[in-house]
Protein backbone atom coordinates (compact mmCIF):
# COMPACT_ATOMS: atom_id res chain seq x y z
CA UNK A 1 0.00 0.00 0.00
CA UNK A 2 1.19 3.13 -1.13
CA UNK A 3 2.42 5.45 1.95
CA UNK A 4 -1.12 7.78 2.92
CA UNK A 5 -1.03 11.67 1.95
CA UNK A 6 -2.68 13.22 4.53
CA UNK A 7 -1.48 14.03 7.79
CA UNK A 8 -2.35 12.12 11.43
CA UNK A 9 -2.20 14.69 14.76
CA UNK A 10 -1.99 12.86 17.85
CA UNK A 11 -2.35 15.26 21.10
CA UNK A 12 -2.29 14.12 24.84
CA UNK A 13 -5.41 15.88 25.68
CA UNK A 14 -5.26 19.31 27.23
CA UNK A 15 -4.19 20.77 24.34
CA UNK A 16 -3.52 25.37 25.90
CA UNK A 17 -6.85 26.65 23.49
CA UNK A 18 -5.63 30.45 24.70
CA UNK A 19 -8.38 30.93 27.14
CA UNK A 20 -6.37 31.11 30.08
CA UNK A 21 -5.60 34.68 29.34
CA UNK A 22 -9.11 35.59 30.13
CA UNK A 23 -9.14 36.08 34.65
CA UNK A 24 -12.71 35.71 34.23
CA UNK A 25 -12.62 32.16 32.69
CA UNK A 26 -13.29 29.24 35.51
CA UNK A 27 -11.99 25.95 34.45
CA UNK A 28 -14.04 23.12 33.85
CA UNK A 29 -13.30 19.73 32.31
CA UNK A 30 -9.95 20.81 31.65
CA UNK A 31 -11.24 23.57 29.28
CA UNK A 32 -8.51 26.33 30.60
CA UNK A 33 -5.03 26.74 28.80
CA UNK A 34 -2.63 29.48 27.85
CA UNK A 35 -0.97 29.34 24.40
CA UNK A 36 -2.04 28.39 21.12
CA UNK A 37 0.96 26.49 19.74
CA UNK A 38 -0.93 22.90 18.83
CA UNK A 39 -3.84 24.17 17.23
CA UNK A 40 -2.21 26.34 15.47
CA UNK A 41 -0.11 24.16 14.19
CA UNK A 42 -3.20 22.02 13.31
CA UNK A 43 -4.25 24.74 10.69
CA UNK A 44 -0.59 25.09 9.71
CA UNK A 45 -0.45 21.57 8.24
CA UNK A 46 -4.03 22.35 6.46
CA UNK A 47 -4.34 25.53 4.70
CA UNK A 48 -3.87 28.31 7.49
CA UNK A 49 -6.61 30.53 8.46
CA UNK A 50 -8.65 29.44 5.26
CA UNK A 51 -8.72 26.04 6.72
CA UNK A 52 -12.40 24.32 6.43
CA UNK A 53 -12.47 22.32 10.14
CA UNK A 54 -15.20 19.51 11.08
CA UNK A 55 -14.89 18.92 14.90
CA UNK A 56 -16.32 15.96 15.78
CA UNK A 57 -17.50 15.64 19.52
CA UNK A 58 -18.56 11.78 19.03
CA UNK A 59 -15.97 10.89 22.28
CA UNK A 60 -17.51 13.52 24.69
CA UNK A 61 -20.20 13.53 27.17
CA UNK A 62 -19.96 16.79 27.09
CA UNK A 63 -20.35 17.50 23.44
CA UNK A 64 -21.96 21.17 23.03
CA UNK A 65 -19.44 22.84 25.43
CA UNK A 66 -15.85 20.80 24.30
CA UNK A 67 -17.66 21.79 20.70
CA UNK A 68 -18.35 25.62 21.30
CA UNK A 69 -15.02 25.78 22.66
CA UNK A 70 -12.99 24.65 19.60
CA UNK A 71 -15.15 27.08 18.01
CA UNK A 72 -13.96 30.02 19.91
CA UNK A 73 -10.57 28.71 20.27
CA UNK A 74 -9.84 28.29 16.34
CA UNK A 75 -11.75 31.43 15.96
CA UNK A 76 -9.08 33.36 17.88
CA UNK A 77 -6.21 32.00 15.92
CA UNK A 78 -8.64 33.74 13.08
CA UNK A 79 -10.33 30.28 11.86
CA UNK A 80 -13.47 31.05 11.21
CA UNK A 81 -14.77 28.24 9.17
CA UNK A 82 -15.13 25.28 12.14
CA UNK A 83 -17.84 23.24 11.94
CA UNK A 84 -19.24 20.43 15.04
CA UNK A 85 -20.60 17.28 14.12
CA UNK A 86 -22.58 16.29 17.56
CA UNK A 87 -22.17 12.37 16.00
CA UNK A 88 -23.85 10.72 19.36
CA UNK A 89 -24.74 7.53 17.82
CA UNK A 90 -24.61 5.35 14.32
CA UNK A 91 -27.76 6.72 13.26
CA UNK A 92 -26.08 9.60 13.49
CA UNK A 93 -23.11 8.62 11.69
CA UNK A 94 -25.58 8.30 8.64
CA UNK A 95 -26.33 11.40 8.35
CA UNK A 96 -25.78 12.20 4.69
CA UNK A 97 -25.31 16.30 5.62
CA UNK A 98 -22.42 15.12 7.81
CA UNK A 99 -20.74 12.86 5.06
CA UNK A 100 -21.17 16.28 2.65
CA UNK A 101 -19.72 18.11 5.50
CA UNK A 102 -16.65 15.67 5.39
CA UNK A 103 -16.18 15.84 1.59
CA UNK A 104 -15.44 19.84 1.84
CA UNK A 105 -13.21 19.93 4.66
CA UNK A 106 -10.00 20.24 5.04
CA UNK A 107 -9.54 18.58 7.99
CA UNK A 108 -11.29 17.11 11.17
CA UNK A 109 -10.86 16.95 15.13
CA UNK A 110 -11.68 13.89 17.05
CA UNK A 111 -12.33 15.37 20.73
CA UNK A 112 -11.28 13.53 23.86
CA UNK A 113 -13.78 11.60 26.09
CA UNK A 114 -14.17 7.83 25.31
CA UNK A 115 -12.56 6.37 22.83
CA UNK A 116 -14.70 2.92 22.86
CA UNK A 117 -17.99 5.45 21.92
CA UNK A 118 -15.64 6.33 18.92
CA UNK A 119 -15.18 2.56 17.26
CA UNK A 120 -18.64 1.51 18.25
CA UNK A 121 -19.95 4.24 16.59
CA UNK A 122 -18.16 4.67 13.50
CA UNK A 123 -16.68 1.25 12.95
CA UNK A 124 -18.03 -0.01 9.28
CA UNK A 125 -19.58 3.35 8.47
CA UNK A 126 -19.21 5.56 5.10
CA UNK A 127 -18.73 8.03 6.96
CA UNK A 128 -15.44 6.74 8.20
CA UNK A 129 -14.31 5.39 4.87
CA UNK A 130 -14.85 8.39 3.56
CA UNK A 131 -12.50 10.16 5.96
CA UNK A 132 -9.87 7.38 5.42
CA UNK A 133 -9.95 7.48 1.78
CA UNK A 134 -9.51 11.57 1.98
CA UNK A 135 -6.29 10.52 4.37
CA UNK A 136 -4.94 8.02 1.92
CA UNK A 137 -5.22 9.79 -1.16
CA UNK A 138 -5.49 13.72 -0.36
CA UNK A 139 -3.83 16.36 1.78
CA UNK A 140 -6.02 15.71 4.45
CA UNK A 141 -5.40 16.26 7.98
CA UNK A 142 -6.67 13.77 10.70
CA UNK A 143 -6.61 15.70 14.37
CA UNK A 144 -7.44 14.16 18.08
CA UNK A 145 -7.21 15.08 21.35
CA UNK A 146 -6.97 12.33 24.04
CA UNK A 147 -9.45 9.25 23.68
CA UNK A 148 -9.75 11.36 19.85
CA UNK A 149 -5.67 10.70 19.56
CA UNK A 150 -5.99 6.61 20.98
CA UNK A 151 -8.66 5.78 18.49
CA UNK A 152 -6.04 6.59 15.77
CA UNK A 153 -4.90 3.32 15.56
CA UNK A 154 -5.84 -0.03 14.82
CA UNK A 155 -4.75 -1.16 17.84
CA UNK A 156 -6.40 0.61 21.05
CA UNK A 157 -6.70 0.89 24.29
CA UNK A 158 -10.27 1.26 26.31
CA UNK A 159 -9.55 0.66 29.73
CA UNK A 160 -6.90 -0.06 31.67
CA UNK A 161 -5.82 1.67 35.74
CA UNK A 162 -2.72 3.27 36.22
CA UNK A 163 -2.63 1.31 39.70
CA UNK A 164 -2.88 -2.27 38.62
CA UNK A 165 -1.39 -1.88 34.99
CA UNK A 166 1.27 -4.02 35.38
CA UNK A 167 -0.48 -6.92 36.64
CA UNK A 168 -2.30 -9.05 33.56
CA UNK A 169 -5.45 -8.18 32.58
CA UNK A 170 -5.93 -4.90 33.73
CA UNK A 171 -5.20 -3.66 30.09
CA UNK A 172 -8.34 -4.08 28.16
CA UNK A 173 -7.60 -3.54 24.10
CA UNK A 174 -9.95 -3.47 20.79
CA UNK A 175 -9.68 -2.09 17.29
CA UNK A 176 -9.68 1.38 16.77
CA UNK A 177 -10.59 3.40 13.71
CA UNK A 178 -7.43 2.12 12.19
CA UNK A 179 -6.24 5.23 10.20
CA UNK A 180 -2.56 4.18 11.48
CA UNK A 181 -1.01 0.29 12.10
CA UNK A 182 0.88 -1.04 14.33
CA UNK A 183 1.12 1.74 16.74
CA UNK A 184 -1.02 2.41 20.14
CA UNK A 185 -1.20 5.64 21.29
CA UNK A 186 -1.89 6.56 24.80
CA UNK A 187 -2.97 9.88 26.29
CA UNK A 188 -2.71 12.17 29.53
CA UNK A 189 0.73 9.83 29.56
CA UNK A 190 2.89 11.38 32.16
CA UNK A 191 -0.07 13.48 34.34
CA UNK A 192 -1.80 9.54 34.68
CA UNK A 193 1.23 7.55 35.18
CA UNK A 194 0.41 5.29 32.43
CA UNK A 195 3.42 3.77 31.64
CA UNK A 196 2.62 0.09 33.02
CA UNK A 197 -0.04 0.60 31.13
CA UNK A 198 1.49 1.09 27.63
CA UNK A 199 4.29 -1.56 28.70
CA UNK A 200 1.70 -4.20 29.24
CA UNK A 201 -0.18 -3.36 26.08
CA UNK A 202 3.06 -3.49 23.40
CA UNK A 203 4.21 -6.51 25.44
CA UNK A 204 1.02 -7.88 24.30
CA UNK A 205 2.03 -6.32 20.87
CA UNK A 206 4.86 -6.28 20.36
CA UNK A 207 5.09 -5.71 16.75
CA UNK A 208 3.38 -2.05 18.00
CA UNK A 209 5.54 1.03 18.33
CA UNK A 210 3.66 2.34 21.94
CA UNK A 211 3.36 6.24 21.42
CA UNK A 212 2.39 7.88 25.26
CA UNK A 213 1.90 11.44 24.65
CA UNK A 214 1.81 14.06 27.73
CA UNK A 215 -0.23 16.78 27.79
CA UNK A 216 -0.21 19.69 25.62
CA UNK A 217 2.10 17.47 23.65
CA UNK A 218 1.41 15.82 20.03
CA UNK A 219 3.29 14.30 17.31
CA UNK A 220 2.49 14.93 13.70
CA UNK A 221 2.70 12.03 11.24
CA UNK A 222 3.02 12.29 7.84
CA UNK A 223 3.75 9.13 5.23
CA UNK A 224 2.60 6.97 8.04
CA UNK A 225 6.00 7.05 8.97
CA UNK A 226 7.86 10.32 10.09
CA UNK A 227 6.88 11.26 13.40
CA UNK A 228 7.50 14.82 14.54
CA UNK A 229 7.24 15.49 18.67
CA UNK A 230 5.11 18.92 19.03
CA UNK A 231 3.82 21.14 22.09
CA UNK A 232 4.47 21.70 25.19
CA UNK A 233 5.59 18.20 27.30
CA UNK A 234 7.34 14.66 26.31
CA UNK A 235 6.70 12.03 24.26
CA UNK A 236 7.73 8.31 25.38
CA UNK A 237 7.98 5.73 22.79
CA UNK A 238 7.66 2.26 23.45
CA UNK A 239 9.26 -0.18 21.10
CA UNK A 240 8.92 -4.08 21.64
CA UNK A 241 10.27 -5.53 18.60
CA UNK A 242 13.54 -6.29 20.80
CA UNK A 243 12.31 -8.11 23.83
CA UNK A 244 13.49 -11.15 24.62
CA UNK A 245 11.74 -11.82 27.49
CA UNK A 246 7.48 -11.67 28.49
CA UNK A 247 5.83 -13.90 30.54
CA UNK A 248 2.45 -12.35 29.84
CA UNK A 249 1.12 -14.89 27.84
CA UNK A 250 1.48 -17.96 30.49
CA UNK A 251 0.10 -15.98 33.36
CA UNK A 252 -2.93 -15.83 35.59
CA UNK A 253 -4.97 -12.59 35.27
CA UNK A 254 -4.30 -10.49 38.15
CA UNK A 255 -0.61 -11.58 38.19
CA UNK A 256 2.42 -8.88 37.87
CA UNK A 257 4.25 -8.94 34.52
CA UNK A 258 7.59 -9.10 33.40
CA UNK A 259 9.53 -7.94 30.52
CA UNK A 260 13.13 -7.42 28.87
CA UNK A 261 14.75 -5.13 26.30
CA UNK A 262 11.70 -3.39 26.48
CA UNK A 263 13.47 -0.44 24.40
CA UNK A 264 11.94 3.24 25.64
CA UNK A 265 12.88 6.79 24.13
CA UNK A 266 11.69 10.19 25.25
CA UNK A 267 10.96 12.64 22.64
CA UNK A 268 10.39 16.47 22.96
CA UNK A 269 9.19 19.38 20.70
CA UNK A 270 11.05 19.36 17.52
CA UNK A 271 12.46 15.67 17.77
CA UNK A 272 11.46 12.85 15.00
CA UNK A 273 11.13 9.47 14.99
CA UNK A 274 10.38 6.99 11.79
CA UNK A 275 8.19 4.41 13.03
CA UNK A 276 8.69 1.75 10.48
CA UNK A 277 12.55 1.89 11.03
CA UNK A 278 11.92 2.47 14.64
CA UNK A 279 14.72 5.28 14.78
CA UNK A 280 14.46 7.98 16.81
CA UNK A 281 16.35 11.84 16.26
CA UNK A 282 17.22 14.65 17.47
CA UNK A 283 16.89 17.02 14.93
CA UNK A 284 16.38 16.24 10.62
CA UNK A 285 15.99 18.32 7.89
CA UNK A 286 12.04 18.18 6.54
CA UNK A 287 13.49 16.48 3.14
CA UNK A 288 16.02 14.25 5.11
CA UNK A 289 15.51 10.35 5.16
CA UNK A 290 17.15 7.67 8.20
CA UNK A 291 20.32 5.97 7.68
CA UNK A 292 20.14 2.94 6.04
CA UNK A 293 23.71 2.14 7.74
CA UNK A 294 21.89 2.49 11.61
CA UNK A 295 20.94 -0.41 13.35
CA UNK A 296 16.75 -0.44 14.13
CA UNK A 297 16.18 0.81 17.32
CA UNK A 298 19.42 2.72 16.80
CA UNK A 299 19.26 6.64 17.57
CA UNK A 300 21.55 9.35 15.92
CA UNK A 301 22.10 13.03 16.83
CA UNK A 302 21.19 14.39 13.16
CA UNK A 303 21.54 17.82 11.68
CA UNK A 304 19.32 20.19 13.95
CA UNK A 305 16.16 20.82 11.86
CA UNK A 306 15.37 24.31 9.69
Amino acid sequence: MEAPKGKLISIGGSEDKGTGMDPSFIQKEQLVFFEFGILKRILSEMRGVDSVIEVITTASQIPEEVGENYVQSFGKLGCKNVGVMHIKNREDALNVEYIERVRKADGVMFTGGNQLRLSMIFGGTEILELITDRYQNENFVIAGTSAGAMGMSNTMIYHGSSTHALLKGEVKITTGLAFIKDVIIDSHFVTRGRFGRLSQAVASNPACIGIGLSEDTGVVIKEGNKMEAIGSGLILIFDGHNIRHSNIADLKDGSPISIENLIVHVMAKGNFYYLKERKFYAGVKETEQPSPTLPKGGSTNAQARN
